[in-house]
């Protein structure tokens, strides 16, 4: 009793089983299903919808942006530092992350996006989109300043899968796009959308974990050549 008591305390809330856990407490105390099946169930789902509880438990865009996003990609590239004023008595907030390279001083912003039914209405978690869905999504990567870096991340996450791609800070400017002027008056600050009809073209960005620190080096050195 007290095992399966345990792994009770141990589940994760998240959608749709938090929206009927006082039934299923119900059929569990009267022996309508057994705990060992609604946990098969459970994890099941859980392994085909893995990342649905960041759209859950971040619902506002500093929370996803902020909180998780550059968590996120710290926990991956723990060679990434949080810029200070004391090392880098220039720095006002322009940028998330510094990273060295051969004495160089790489600055690094990171950007996040989920990707959700762009035709629903419903709550963030429930029109989360999986890799394979066929609906349309519409990713805006908004307060893009590829004056302010050198180098982009860009994160996306699906229900099922996270995506990465890594960007020169001039590839991101001079891409066809990129709009120049998010906001009427704002100069050297815009946007980008990523959607199901352009994210094919973006693909030689992509990069999977283990890759990204390669790939900031590279998008560092592709910034600073004359190409």
């Amino acid at each position: 009793m007290e095992n399966k008591e345990n792994q009770i305390d141990d589940l994760i809330s998240i959608y749709p089983f938090n929206e009927y856990e006082y039934v299923i407490s119900n059929l569990l105390k009267c022996n309508k299903i057994k705990l060992n099946d609604y946990l098969e169930i459970r994890n099941e789902y859980l392994i085909k919808n893995e990342y649905l509880h960041i759209y859950e438990n971040y619902r506002s865009p500093a929370e996803f942006g902020i909180t998780w996003a550059q968590s996120h990609i710290h926990s991956i590239i723990p060679e990434m530092k949080k810029p200070t004023k004391k090392e880098y008595p220039d720095f006002d907030n322009e940028y998330d992350f510094s990273c060295q390279y051969k004495k160089k001083h790489i600055r690094i912003e990171v950007k996040a996006s989920r990707a959700v039914d762009a035709k629903s209405d419903d709550p963030l978690y429930v029109k989360a989109l999986a890799w394979n869905s066929n609906r349309p999504f519409d990713m805006n990567f908004q307060q893009v300043k590829p004056s302010h870096c050198d180098v982009f991340i860009w994160v996306a996450v699906w229900r099922d899968i996270i995506k990465y791609w890594v960007f020169a800070s001039k590839e991101v400017e001079k891409n066809k796009y990129y709009s120049k002027r998010q906001h009427r008056g704002n100069i050297g600050e815009g946007q980008l959308h990523l959607n199901h009809d352009n994210i094919k073209e973006f693909i030689k960005y992509e990069a999977k974990p283990k890759e990204l620190l390669d790939k900031i080096i590279l998008a560092y050195k592709r910034q600073h050549s004359k190409k």
